[in-house]
């Protein structure tokens, strides 16, 4: 019953917020948009808590930098959005062309500023990615990344891809860490929701100036060692390491390959 209270509850509150903000996003500037998706994410997160039974505990607040920087998180739920936009008061974030198939939401994400690249990857989504980064950038705002860019279910993981890297290289922001175990409370995109205390840890930021390599390993290890220890946590068993799994992506092409 929680899960069905909560999935009506869901969808009841996307279509009302999401139609008032594609009408406050013909108005000039963000700010009556953005109102109003605040005010989206802060009753999600209460249906989570009130109907869903889900409650967030944060972590690690006082190790993010002053001014402008970068969170790159662990991505296991589609409530991690809603979690993560909820601890800040201006934030950017990358989310894919999918989005843009629901009615009214392309809109809403451009007065948003959100930075919308092709899930495929490419030259395009790279070139995207660069130049509505370098808004957001430019406008001081911090900015949310999912580096696998996909869900991965607990315990997986996928390759992470260079964009993060790129927009630390070219906009000198440092980076911060954000592990998550969400997904054990509502998993991916699933309609059941389990009752529990999820958490949000924000890590150590790693400062500017690394070289390719050597970030996205430092930043994959942050990110998927706390991810096992919040698993573990929450569920009273070992730490165990994700096992890596090919992308959606890399699985068509490896399909389509001769064999």
């Amino acid at each position: 019953m929680r899960s069905l209270a909560f999935n009506i509850a869901y969808w009841l509150l996307s279509i009302v917020y999401a139609s008032a903000a594609a009408f406050a996003a013909l108005a000039p500037g963000r700010g009556a948009t953005s109102w109003i998706i605040r005010r989206y994410v802060k009753r999600m997160v209460q249906a989570m808590r009130l109907l869903a039974g889900i409650r967030l505990q944060v972590r690690g607040r006082e190790r993010l930098p002053s001014g402008a920087f970068i969170i790159a998180s662990k991505h296991q739920s589609w409530g991690d959005g809603f979690a993560t936009y909820d601890q800040f008061d201006d934030l950017a974030f990358v989310t894919g062309d999918h989005l843009e198939k629901f009615p009214l939401l392309g809109a809403v994400l451009r007065k948003l500023g959100a930075i919308v690249v092709n899930n495929c990857g490419g030259r395009e989504a790279r070139e995207a990615l660069k130049d509505r980064a370098a808004d957001a950038h430019a406008a001081g705002r911090r900015i949310l990344i999912y580096p696998e860019g996909n869900l991965a279910r607990v315990g997986e993981k996928f390759r992470y891809r260079s964009g993060v890297w790129r927009m630390y290289r070219d906009f000198d922001m440092p980076v911060v860490p954000l592990a998550t175990n969400l997904g054990l409370f509502w998993p991916q995109e699933e309609f059941r929701k389990t009752p529990g205390t999820a958490t949000l840890e924000f890590l150590d930021p790693i400062p500017t100036g690394l070289g390719k390599e050597e970030f996205l390993a430092r930043l994959e290890a942050a990110v998927e060692e706390k991810t096992a220890q919040l698993v573990a946590e929450a569920t009273s068993r070992p730490v165990t390491p994700a096992v890596r799994v090919l992308a959606p992506d890399e699985a068509a092409r490896a399909a389509q390959a001769p064999a």
